[in-house]
């Protein structure tokens, strides 16, 4: 985008540029691209959203900024914080729509959980946000805004790094390989020097499987790659997650083998996620399949306890079921763990937040024309 583009259009939101991008966005207002790296330390090391405050730029370049450009983060319309440190956010942005945003910390790792759109469309059954239906694509610099937003949410850090987001998951709302480009540069900044010097082993991206975009994945990032995986068989697949039935398992579990095989590590293995469901895929059998369907692919398991919502047909699983699942896959040969359920003083599954505080919000708006309409 050059200099004349930025000034017939609305201003640049900075987060949203990976480092070429923010080389080449200066190059056009004409100065050097180290300014670039300088501009990417200002907003992701020191949370920096006022160019008046950048004061190793000249007067005239942050005026020249504030013209063409702005760091415009979510606005933060509800939080949450658990006693476990567990902390969520229902952000909103200036465009419209709220997302959720979910920071666990567990010892010294603190993954935050980022969401890639507004809603989804895959409308997997046992999933809270795919009830909502889908809105949009978030854009780079809001994907990237929630990051901003946790990591400045604990205060200023000394040391860049001992920064509290040590781990990031596209797993929160949304399907991110449904919103390629936009979620590719994000991990981009999220893994740069100048961004947020996150491992690239320690940013994934959660898939329900859409193929094609596994493919091109690993020709343009190296990065972790968990599959929403869920079933041990078509059938029952195709009914939690419809996506199924247009790339089946057999062609799915191919296209992670190919994943595999673009990086040359014999530790690396791709993370099935699967929710355990009562009675529906959390027997002893399911996990027999499930040790046989993936014997071809390296894989780690993690089980998922099922966060009900109101109108699910399901219930969770009971402990005994997912410690015999789990005990049945580590015989095998699979690393299986089951995740913590986590902040659960604070709401729970992907999605079950915004629903909430959207819900609250409209009916203090009811309220409030109530009263209205009373007063008249």
């Amino acid at each position: 985008m050059s200099v004349v583009e930025i000034e017939r259009t609305e201003k640049i939101n900075l987060l949203g540029l990976d480092g070429k991008a923010m080389e080449a966005f200066f190059l056009d207002l004409g100065e050097k691209a180290f300014r670039g790296n300088q501009m990417m330390k200002w907003i992701h090391h020191l949370g920096q959203s006022d160019f008046t405050e950048m004061t190793n730029f000249s007067k005239g370049l942050r005026e020249r900024l504030a013209e063409v450009a702005e760091i415009l983060p979510p606005k933060v319309a509800h939080k949450e914080f658990s006693k476990d440190g567990t902390r969520k956010w229902v952000l909103e942005f200036p465009s419209g729509g709220r997302v959720e945003t979910v920071y666990i910390p567990d010892k010294k790792r603190g993954t935050l959980c980022v969401s890639s759109q507004l809603g989804c469309a895959l409308d997997c059954s046992f999933c809270s946000t795919g009830k909502q239906g889908f809105q949009r694509d978030l854009t780079a610099a809001e994907i990237v805004g929630q990051v901003w937003v946790a990591q400045n949410s604990f205060g200023p850090v000394d040391n860049v790094g001992d920064r509290p987001v040590t781990n990031v998951v596209m797993m929160g709302m949304g399907e991110p390989l449904l919103n390629f480009e936009n979620v590719v540069t994000s991990m981009n900044v999220m893994m740069a020097d100048f961004g947020y010097g996150i491992s690239k082993r320690r940013v994934t991206l959660s898939t329900s499987g859409v193929v094609p975009a596994i493919d091109r994945l690993s020709d343009e990032i190296d990065v972790s790659l968990a599959i929403s995986l869920h079933a041990p068989n078509d059938a029952l697949r195709d009914q939690l997650v419809p996506i199924n039935k247009k790339y089946p398992l057999q062609v799915l579990l191919a296209a992670c083998e190919r994943f595999l095989n673009k990086f040359e590590s014999n530790r690396r293995r791709i993370t099935m996620e699967y929710v355990m469901l009562s009675g529906v895929n959390d027997s002893v059998e399911h996990a027999k399949e499930l040790a046989v369907l993936l014997r071809n692919v390296p894989s780690k398991i993690n089980l998922i306890p099922f966060n009900p919502f109101p109108g699910s047909e399901y219930r969770r699983s009971s402990n005994n079921a997912v410690r015999r699942f789990q005990t049945f896959m580590q015989d095998a040969g699979y690393i299986t763990t089951v995740r913590s359920t986590r902040g659960d003083d604070i709401d729970a599954a992907c999605g079950q937040l915004v629903g909430k505080v959207v819900d609250r919000t409209k009916r203090s708006e009811r309220w409030k024309n109530k009263i209205q309409l009373q007063n008249e």
